[in-house]
């Protein structure tokens, strides 16, 4: 049976040199089913762009007292193993973790899959290709609970494209 980890970041701003991690989400797929999750808000001295705030609702105020990078990856890295990745433009959330876990001393070299390429492949006709326009069209609707550009719920939501796409 093939484990898939389904990942998602929300960062400071866009560029994976300059900027850092904020949130972690990640859950874990087994078959169909979400057998295992991991999230945290990761207190990280660095200012937010106020884009990325405006996008994704999270203040200098909400990370003081959270966990320390130090903590998260290691941490992260035990929980993702050997598993491949997932993620919805897996490469911009990849650049970040990889960047994160190298100033941990760690390395992260798992195989990888993009929902927005397996996207774009099978569902062309799509206005765009943004995680709730994919969703939408495979589920039906966004699940009321799920936060938008939260990354335990984009993470989910994800998952829940991956097993549709893989259908």
């Amino acid at each position: 049976m093939s484990r898939y980890v389904v990942v998602d970041v929300e960062t400071t701003g866009l560029s994976a040199v300059r900027d850092r991690v904020i949130e972690i989400g990640a859950v874990m797929v087994e078959g169909a089913r979400i057998v295992a999750e991991y999230a945290t808000l990761i207190e990280v001295d660095a200012p937010i762009h106020w884009a990325a705030q405006r996008v994704h609702g999270i203040s200098r105020e909400m990370l003081r007292g959270q966990r320390l990078p130090d903590e998260v990856w290691p941490a992260f890295a035990e929980f993702v193993g050997a598993s491949i990745i997932v993620g919805h433009n897996v490469r911009f959330d990849l650049d970040f973790i990889r960047r994160e876990l190298a100033r941990c001393g760690l390395a992260l070299n798992n195989r990888s899959k993009c929902t927005v390429h397996l996207a774009r492949k099978r569902l062309p006709h799509l206005p765009d290709h943004r995680l709730e326009t994919v969703a939408r069209h495979l589920l039906g609707d966004i699940p009321a609970e799920c936060r938008l550009h939260r990354a335990l719920d984009d993470a989910r939501l994800a998952a829940r494209v991956w097993l549709e796409l893989q259908g």
